[in-house]
């Protein structure tokens, strides 16, 4: 072959590998769609929260569907997507997600899969105070029982939020590992609507037990209602949104079952109880005993079972003697104004005893001033704004 025909040839074969080797470069990868969950995957974590994402392209669409059709939401963006609930126990699920490709052409993937089943020993229930739309006075705590231990209190906490308006600072203090209260720092403002939501649906709560369900609750606070107990004085003075409403003569409990000195809430409201002294621990042969049917107008302040409540039997005393049996005793008149007027969560505040309260012996949470309340915290203290 001549030299000018073979550079010819070379040439040609040069342009040849230049225009294939300018294809691959400029060639568009196709979607990856990638997924948390592995296919056909059974025991799940009931923690997991499903993730989606994709690479070269744009997710148009992610279906979570539970056994009965029930979608999961979710959110995210064009490349990511994930499920803003946590797995139900011993569930099926079915996963799809679709992304548009950047070379134009979509691209799915789909799993099947099972979460872990859980027995009830190993999930803690969350009951809530107060209840759903209860109006309550402005020293009510938001109590949070749960009928298995929590000993993961952080990732808890870090799921329990309080929502006020108008805004105002507050934050949780664990009592045990079975009860947590919430309180602003100060008392709340009358007429505040407070917002409570729990995301512990599945949550880990430590030693092999999670969340049960999740609990949205909200209430009003009404007007600010807090009352003084002079027990020296033999005195209650009930102050209404800061104006003093009536003065009531009062008998508190005798020097040897002096009324406890501190700042309680009314924890309960009865028309009418049977108030036994067994319930509190004494017996029936102790010359202390009682057992009283019918009393009315009674409201709870503590555990041990201090109360307000109308006392016929002892109006001599009233005002000028104490002869109770740690409770708070008024006229029958008295007793059903002060009931009309109260409600769950409004502040008594008791002096002149020398008998202290207990921590704890009821919603004592006032007793503990704003750093003692912060310590409490598994989250080192740290505030929570609520609003």
């Amino acid at each position: 072959m001549r030299p000018a025909s073979l550079c010819a040839l070379l040439l040609i074969v040069l342009a040849g590998c230049s225009s294939s080797g300018g294809d691959l470069l400029d060639r568009v990868p196709p979607a990856l769609v990638t997924t948390n969950i592995e296919a056909d995957a059974t025991a799940v974590a009931v923690d997991t929260l499903v993730t989606v994402a994709v690479e070269n392209g744009t997710l148009a669409e992610v279906t979570l569907l539970d056994a009965e059709g029930t979608p999961v939401g979710g959110e995210g963006s064009d490349t990511s997507w994930t499920a803003v609930e946590r797995l139900e126990p011993g569930t099926a699920y079915s996963l799809t997600a679709t992304a548009e490709g950047d070379d134009g052409e979509p691209m799915t993937i789909e799993r099947s899969f099972t979460s872990q089943d859980l027995t009830l020993d190993q999930q803690t229930y969350p009951s809530v105070a107060p209840l759903q739309g209860e109006t309550v006075g402005v020293g009510m705590p938001v109590i949070v029982y749960f009928d298995l231990p929590v000993t993961d209190r952080a990732t808890f906490e870090r799921e329990m939020s309080v929502t006020a308006e108008p805004q105002q600072v507050g934050g949780w203090h664990w009592v045990s590992d079975t009860e947590v209260h919430y309180r602003p720092e100060v008392y709340w403002q009358p007429g505040s609507t407070v917002k409570v939501d729990l995301a512990l649906n599945s949550l880990p709560a430590g030693e092999g037990i999670y969340g049960q369900l999740d609990q949205e609750v909200e209430f009003q606070v009404g007007r600010q209602v807090i009352s003084t107990v002079d027990t020296a004085a033999h005195t209650m003075s009930v102050s209404i949104d800061g104006q003093v409403a009536r003065t009531i003569p009062v008998t508190t409990g005798a020097p040897d079952k002096a009324s406890r000195n501190g700042t309680k809430i009314i924890m309960e409201k009865f028309d009418a109880v049977d108030m036994d002294a067994a319930s509190t621990g004494v017996d029936l042969t102790d010359p202390n005993y009682y057992n009283i049917p019918d009393v009315k107008w009674a409201m709870r302040l503590t555990n041990s079972g201090e109360f307000v409540h109308a006392a016929p039997w002892s109006v001599a005393s009233q005002g000028r003697a104490n002869v109770s049996s740690a409770c708070v005793g008024m006229s029958t008149e008295n007793a059903g104004w002060l009931y009309q007027n109260s409600q769950r969560g409004d502040v008594v505040v008791f002096t002149g005893s020398p008998r202290r309260l207990e921590p704890w012996n009821g919603w004592t949470d006032w007793n503990l001033d704003w750093s003692q309340w912060q310590a409490g915290s598994a989250l080192a203290g740290e505030p929570a704004v609520a609003g």
